[in-house]
């Protein structure tokens, strides 16, 4: 009776499955894909952009900067004055020398803004400076 008792706990204990190696694999695949993701950047501003016939996507466009209609730019999320603009492009192209500038501009911004705006990038050293709009 004793030798039928521990048997059939020992066949209980095998007949359990193991876990631990299906979470070690689903920690690694969550890990890698969070490593590898490429999150999108925003500006930190909402934008009304106008409409464009001739738009084209950006690829690789690492430095974002909005211009709102009151005349405030915002980049990173954080709003800066016409005066950083150099500044904070010259920081990001150190994270990405291959990047180019995209304005966003609201369609009520005014042009002297982002004439500002080209100016300072173009002192932080890009020529790829493009102002996004809506395509048709």
């Amino acid at each position: 009776m004793r030798r039928n008792a521990i048997s059939s706990a020992v066949q209980e204990e095998e007949a359990e499955i193991n876990m631990t190696p299906m979470l070690d694999v689903v920690f690694i695949m969550l890990i890698f894909f969070i490593v590898t993701a490429n999150f999108i950047k925003e500006p930190g501003l909402e934008i009304n952009r106008p409409e464009s016939n001739t738009s084209e996507t950006q690829e690789n466009a690492a430095i974002l900067i909005a211009v709102g209609a009151s005349g405030e730019i915002w980049m990173d999320g954080r709003r800066i004055d016409a005066r950083q603009v150099k500044a904070n492009v010259v920081k990001l192209l150190a994270d990405n020398p291959q990047g180019s500038v995209v304005i966003q501009a609201d369609e009520k911004a005014e042009a002297d803004t982002i004439i500002k705006v080209m100016d300072g990038s173009r002192e932080a050293g890009v020529y790829n400076i493009s102002l996004a709009s809506e395509p048709k």
